[in-house]
């Protein structure tokens, strides 16, 4: 019976987006933003609305030239 308790809980640890997050707290994530932003960093804290505080967060913004000659 306990082990049917521990099994339901671990199959519905993750229900809502605010679920994933918290187990993700301390960990490195990927954040993609928009106009081709890219953050990674540990996840130190987070929000209801998922404002995220990163550390040691690094940016990366894709830029696309195009040639007009072509």
């Amino acid at each position: 019976m306990v082990d049917d308790m521990d099994q339901q809980q671990t199959t519905n640890t993750v229900e809502e987006s605010l679920d994933l997050i918290r187990l993700s707290l301390d960990e490195r994530i990927y954040v993609k933003m928009r106009n081709d932003r890219e953050l990674r960093g540990r996840l130190h804290a987070y929000d209801q609305h998922l404002n995220k505080v990163l550390g040691d967060g690094e940016e990366a913004v894709t830029t696309i030239e195009i040639d007009e000659e072509t």
